[in-house]
C-alpha cells in the first residue's frame, strides 16, 4: 500500500501563472488516483470520499520526522570506493529535519562547496516509539514502511570537518519520498540511482552489511525512536557529483522513484 502526504495543486484566481497549495493532506495511492484519508498515517485511518488524479497533487516527504538517522559505509563496495572498510558496528550520523526536500523540488548546491554527491538509499519509517530493543526482538511492529532517500553530501566539507554534520545538513540535502510503501520485501529488493537518465548506482538491498532489523535494534539502544522517524540504511557504490542542470533519480522497484533536479544557489 502506498501512503503519502500531499497538497492538491489549486490555481488561485489572484495569482497569474502561479500555484497555491492548501493545507497538507494525507492519502492512499491506487493507480493514478490519490484518495484522502483521515486519521494517523502511521496508525489507524479511514479513507474519505475526496480524491484527485495523481498528476494534480504535489507529493511531499511522506513523514515529518523528529530525526533522520543515517548509516555510513553499510555496503562493502561503497566503503572500498573511499578507501575504507565496513565498520564493526553501525556507523551512524544525523541529518536535520530542515534538510528534507520533497520529490521534484530542486537540490540547491551551496556556492562554497566544490563537490556535492548523490547517495541513493532505502529509508525505513518508524511506526511507533521504540527503545532498547533486544537482540532477536521482532522489529516488524515498529516499521511503518519504506521510502527512497538521497543522502546528498558535500564531500569537501566532509573531509575538512572529520565529522559529517555540516556536509550532510544543508537545506535540501535530504530528498525523501515519493511515498511510504507499507508492503515491501527488502530481502528481494533492488536500488538504483540514475543521473540524467544514466545508471550510476545499482545493488541488491541484501548486500547491506547490517540489515534493517539489526539497524533498528542497534539504533534503539542509542536513542529512542519516535513515530515518523527516518532511518537511512546506507548507499551502495557508484556515488558521484551533482552539477546545476542535473536530474537525479533514486529508484527502488516496488517503492517508487524519487526525482529531483539540481540548481545552484542564487547569489
Amino acid at each position: 500500500m502506498k501512503l503519502c502526504r500531499f497538497q492538491p495543486r489549486v490555481v488561485a484566481a489572484e495569482m497569474v501563472g502561479g500555484l497555491s497549495h492548501p493545507d497538507v493532506a494525507q492519502g492512499v495511492i491506487a493507480g493514478d488516483t490519490v484518495r484522502e484519508i483521515d486519521g494517523d498515517l502511521l496508525g489507524s485511518w479511514t479513507a474519505t470520499n475526496r480524491s484527485w488524479p495523481l498528476a494534480d497533487v504535489k507529493l511531499l516527504p511522506p513523514v515529518n520526522p523528529s530525526k533522520i538517522v543515517c548509516l555510513g559505509r553499510n555496503y562493502v563496495e561503497h566503503a572500498a570506493e573511499f578507501g575504507k572498510v565496513p565498520p564493526a558496528e553501525p556507523l551512524i550520523f544525523l541529518k536535520p529535519p530542515s534538510s528534507l526536500l520533497a520529490p521534484e523540488d530542486p537540490i540547491v548546491l551551496p556556492p562554497s562547496v566544490e563537490r556535492v554527491d548523490f547517495e541513493g538509499e532505502l529509508a525505513v519509517i518508524i511506526s511507533r516509539e521504540c527503545s532498547q530493543l533486544a537482540d532477536g526482538q521482532d522489529v516488524a511492529p515498529f516499521i511503518a514502511g519504506y521510502t527512497c532517500l538521497n543522502d546528498v553530501s558535500a564531500r569537501d566539507y566532509q573531509a575538512m570537518d572529520k565529522q559529517w554534520t555540516r556536509a550532510k545538513g544543508f537545506d535540501t540535502f535530504c530528498p525523501l519520498g515519493p511515498v511510504l510503501e507499507t508492503e515491501f520485501d527488502v530481502a528481494s529488493g533492488q536500488i538504483r540511482t540514475l543521473l540524467n537518465g544514466v545508471q550510476k548506482q545499482s545493488s541488491p538491498l541484501r548486500a547491506m552489511v547490517f540489515p534493517v532489523d539489526a539497524i533498528i535494534r542497534w539504533v534503539s539502544r542509542v536513542m529512542t525512536l519516535a513515530a515518523g522517524d527516518v532511518i537511512a540504511t546506507g548507499t551502495p557504490s557508484g556515488v558521484g557529483p551533482l552539477r546545476p542542470g542535473d536530474v537525479v533519480e533514486v529508484v527502488i522497484p516496488g517503492v517508487g522513484t524519487l526525482r529531483n533536479p539540481v540548481v545552484a544557489r542564487a547569489g
